[in-house]
């Protein structure tokens, strides 16, 4: 059972939606942001960059209140308005050949801790601290957790039916994406949406893993510090963006490694043939075509690999993800990369042009070797929750990458002692 709860969204003014709304912040180059900071007083990059104005960098506990004073700002001048009643969302987002129509909602705590809300991702304790203490302090929420469910005929029709109103807002970017935004604040039909997703049994996260643990996290905070926690207050939710499983798009991450870890070329091949059949394309550009083959550039051409199947054993769903075959076949055995994460040896890539991009680094010598994969599907993924399991860091690259300030949620935290 899913519980979804309507929420008073503080929202853009609407002469000024275009204008508030931002990517996430990692998404813009430095010259980006300062073009954005200098020209335009109303981005909500405003509120994150809140010693801009000040021309001095800030962090920790004096950025975290400043832009919580920067938010109260955009409160007071009306270009962030408050909605009279508690409301779903529904915010679709048209891009090239590629659109998908989401509710965004509030998702409870509980259902994260008892695994109705499910992940794929570990997370980093240091992290989790670090944004749940950026969430106390601010008191905001302005970015959506990107969650899936299983196609529904009756949650199709009923937004089908909400989208043929007028919307609210209907903006293009200059990255010539079209975002569109309506309301919904029936209470007939905010129950139908509640009743709806009851029937679903679990939700799952797509991206956003470290936020929903940041807000798990502060809820259990919060609660503590509340004589009168009821279990109703805001901030025992995580504002989500909830599409049917089908609308996401799954890209996969490339893997450049700097070194073959002391091996010449023929010493790391003849290893590779241990537990691959491997072809050489020379300088052809060369991408692996279905699941447990992979490319591979190295010395100016590039091979297929194709596990053989006889000496690598499926033991779980993990197992059976490409990611996690290349892993154990390659990265850790033979190249000594045990901490995906981290090490400095080995760096990920994704896109369109990744494949050229990868082959242009590793002919530069700022890699040696290079590794392609085919995109994991969202069964692989869901397989991967359902089984209590996490996949290897930069398993997928996931889309739709939703624009941050278009509701902001407040936590309405408990005062402290």
């Amino acid at each position: 059972m899913a519980i979804i709860k309507p929420f008073k969204g503080i929202r853009p003014a609407k002469d000024k939606v275009p204008f508030v709304a931002s990517k996430s912040y990692q998404e813009y180059s430095k010259k980006e942001l300062e073009c954005i900071l200098n020209y335009n007083p109303f981005s909500f990059l405003q509120i994150l960059n809140p010693g801009y104005r000040f021309n001095k960098s800030v962090s920790g506990k004096e950025r975290y209140n400043l832009i919580h004073n920067r938010y109260l700002e955009f409160v007071e001048d009306k270009i962030l308005i408050e909605d009279s009643e508690e409301s779903f969302y529904l915010y679709r987002i048209e891009k090239d050949n590629f659109n998908c129509c989401g509710l965004i909602c509030a998702t409870s705590t509980e259902e994260y801790r008892n695994s109705t809300i499910k992940k794929h991702e570990n997370t980093l304790e240091k992290r989790e601290k670090l944004f749940a203490n950026y969430l106390e302090m601010v008191q905001f929420k302005a970015e959506p957790v990107l969650m899936i469910y299983p196609d529904s005929t009756e949650i199709a029709e009923m937004i089908g039916k909400q989208t043929s109103a007028t919307p609210e807002w209907h903006f293009t970017t200059p990255d010539n994406i079209t975002h569109t935004f309506w309301k919904i604040s029936e209470n007939n039909s905010i129950k139908a949406f509640q009743k709806e997703f009851s029937k679903v049994n679990s939700l799952y996260i797509a991206d956003g893993h470290h936020r929903s643990a940041s807000s798990n996290r502060l809820s259990i905070r919060s609660k503590k510090q509340n004589p009168n926690h009821s279990g109703n207050e805001p901030y025992n939710f995580i504002m989500s963006y909830l599409i049917p499983e089908s609308e996401i798009r799954i890209f996969e991450f490339n893997r450049m490694v700097r070194d073959l870890n002391g091996h010449t070329t023929e010493e790391f091949l003849v290893k590779l043939d241990e537990l691959f059949r491997i072809k050489k394309h020379g300088n052809r550009l060369y991408r692996p075509g279905k699941k447990h083959h992979f490319s591979m550039y190295l010395n100016g051409s590039f091979y297929s690999l194709y596990l053989r199947k006889s000496v690598y054993k499926f033991t779980d769903a993990l197992s059976k993800l490409d990611t996690q075959i290349l892993f154990k076949t390659i990265l850790e055995p033979i190249l000594d990369i045990k901490d995906l994460r981290n090490d400095k040896r080995i760096q990920y890539g994704f896109g369109k042009r990744n494949v050229l991009r990868m082959k242009d680094e590793i002919d530069k010598g700022n890699f040696t070797v290079g590794f392609g994969l085919v995109p994991l599907e969202v069964n692989e993924i869901k397989a991967i929750a359902d089984a209590g399991l996490v996949m290897p860091p930069k398993s997928t690259y996931i889309e739709p990458k939703l624009r941050s300030a278009l509701a902001i949620y407040e936590l309405g935290l408990p005062p402290k002692n």
